[in-house]
């Protein structure tokens, strides 16, 4: 059975940091890329954060650039992505997401979520 599992959610203050992490299992993701996405109440699941298998490349949105770091464990099945200088709306469930196949940005596994709550 397949799983993703998030972690490192939680309550901090504008400015602060949090660092989410994502394990997965029941499968091989050594040749999966894995990216993180974020809903916030009342708004489509948008994304954060991408890190391809191969090479290790990074895609951020614009709005976290800068701010966040997506990285991969050395057994390439857990990623972490590093939250600095929050901000109010940055508030939102993240989730991990694997594509699998790798390079085709359509995620076949999605996490349950950990909420992120940054106060102002």
């Amino acid at each position: 059975q397949v799983q993703l599992v998030e972690s490192g959610g939680g309550l901090v203050q504008a400015g602060g940091s949090l660092r989410l992490s994502c394990v997965a299992s029941g499968r091989t993701f050594s040749r999966a890329d894995m990216a993180w996405f974020r809903q916030a109440p009342g708004k489509a699941r948008e994304f954060v954060a991408a890190i391809r298998w191969s090479g290790g490349m990074t895609y951020y949105d614009d709005s976290v650039k800068g701010r966040f770091t997506i990285s991969r464990g050395n057994a390439k099945n857990t990623v972490y992505l590093q939250m600095s200088s929050l901000k109010p709306e940055d508030t939102a469930v993240y989730y991990c997401a694997a594509d699998m196949a790798g390079g085709r940005a359509t995620y076949d596994y999605w996490g349950q979520g950990t909420q992120v709550t940054v106060s102002s």
